[in-house]
């Protein structure tokens, strides 16, 4: 029996292979009545939304028979950004929501993403007891008669999401502004292009029709070059790629450029500082950042703090230490003064005020960074065997430990969702990034073969 059922970013997996199955789905929105009821929640009502992939049909349709055989209503709202759903689950007073969505996997892939009624991802106590209940296939008998909950399709869910995520801009306006919107035939498909156009932008729109299986394929978060090289043929100002359930974003300049996520932490921290808005004068990132972000919040006077990766982590840190601003490379930004999790179409929007308020483009404040020198290695591996018995990558990372001194380092670690060890390796010399990064990938090689 499995021991685990959330990662570091809910619970992930192939599509009806165990656990995203129905049955397993059925037994999660009953374990989600009993812990909400259980942790004192009185709400009995509960927001379900997905993204695109043809597997949330048969997920949200046992997600919805367990929480109901429950005693709980259920809103559905259909294909919807994650932030959305964490948004309305604290307007419309929710007890929890669920969103269906595998991120930036592909299609096969699908999950869950669980957020308590404060629109927060659910605490570590309250998933630990959904998983043990699910795991352990405690049994309750369901409510009978008009104890029944009832489950009902929400029409306007989109419009109050459009109006929050809109007045997140203030006064301000994107009117002249031409924006390429690449939505990965993803959660945003329909939302990110209507919302970018009623505040005033030019948009062309990609990635915007979805049929359940095209979602993030070649499209999207994980292929910016495909917005960047639209931007530059149409002479946009910046190219927007959201990934699969739109609560990350990754950005084009105007020459088609991707402006990597650090770049774009560093420009959001250093507005938010000249506005005033950067709470406690720190920005949270994780250990993935590169040291270029450090030095140059080291140079505005901007203090910083590091987390494990998970943008999870980024905003505990964030409640914890009353801060405003913080996220990861790899495109989670947390505007906590308006967010409770990462928001693409949000973070765009701020993104494109700061440059409408400098009247400077993406690159421009862009180039206030410093970038070294990376590498960023992805090995499928059969199992997560620990690294201390993986000898010959021990001997490796001894020798670069004493080699890199303060002008490089290596963060080697296996993915939370995938069966991935994950080599990182940053350096002032390019040379060296090539070198490390090939030597750590052969001594892993080495290892898994003679185990």
């Amino acid at each position: 029996m499995a021991t685990k059922l959330f990662g570091t970013d809910g619970i992930r997996g192939q599509a009806n292979e165990y656990p995203i199955t129905p049955e397993i789905a059925l037994r999660i929105g009953q374990a989600i009545s009993r812990v909400l009821r259980s942790s004192g929640a009185n709400h009995n009502r509960v927001i379900i939304g997905k993204d695109t992939r043809i597997s949330g049909y048969m997920l949200e349709t046992a997600l919805t028979s367990g929480l109901v055989s429950s005693g709980m209503d259920v809103f559905l709202v259909g294909p919807m950004p994650t932030p959305a759903v964490a948004h309305l689950t604290k307007s419309m007073g929710c007890g929890a929501g669920i969103m269906l969505t595998a991120s930036h996997n592909p299609y096969e892939d699908n999950g869950l993403k669980i957020f308590g009624p404060d629109g927060f991802k659910l605490s570590d106590d309250l998933e630990a007891l959904v998983e043990q209940e699910v795991l352990y296939d405690v049994k309750a008998n369901g409510v009978t008669g008009d104890k029944i909950g009832k489950a009902y399709r929400i029409d306007d869910a989109r419009g109050r999401y459009i109006e929050f995520v809109k007045h997140s801009l203030g006064n301000a306006g994107l009117d002249g502004m031409k924006v390429v919107v690449d939505c990965g035939h993803g959660a945003g498909y329909l939302l990110a292009p209507l919302i970018f156009k009623e505040l005033g932008a030019k948009v062309v729109k990609l990635g915007v029709e979805p049929d359940g299986v095209n979602i993030n394929a070649g499209v999207g978060a994980l292929y910016p070059e495909f917005a960047g090289k639209v931007v530059k043929e149409q002479g946009a100002d910046v190219g927007i790629s959201l990934d699969g359930d739109a609560d990350r974003v990754i950005f084009s300049d105007a020459s088609g450029a991707c402006v990597s996520g650090d770049r774009i932490l560093a420009l959001s921290a250093l507005a938010l500082k000249e506005e005033g808005k950067l709470s406690g004068n720190t920005m949270v990132c994780t250990v993935m950042s590169n040291l270029g972000l450090h030095e140059a919040m080291r140079k505005a006077g901007v203090g910083v703090v590091t987390t494990a990766v998970s943008d999870r982590h980024v905003i505990e840190a964030l409640r914890k230490g009353g801060y405003s601003f913080g996220g990861e490379n790899s495109g989670h930004l947390i505007f906590a003064d308006y967010a409770s999790t990462g928001d693409g179409i949000l973070s765009a929007l701020q993104v494109l005020r700061f440059m409408r308020k400098k009247g400077a483009t993406l690159a421009d404040l862009a180039a206030g960074m410093r970038e070294y020198p990376q590498a960023l290695v992805n090995l499928k591996v059969r199992s997560r065997v620990p690294l201390s018995q993986l000898h010959s990558l021990q001997e490796e990372i001894s020798k670069a430990d004493a080699a890199f001194g303060n002008s490089g380092r290596h963060l080697i670690r296996y993915s939370g969702t995938e069966n991935k060890l994950r080599i990182l390796v940053e350096h002032q010399d390019q040379g060296e990034v090539d070198r490390w990064s090939l030597a750590f990938k052969s001594a892993v090689e080495a290892d898994f073969e003679s185990l």
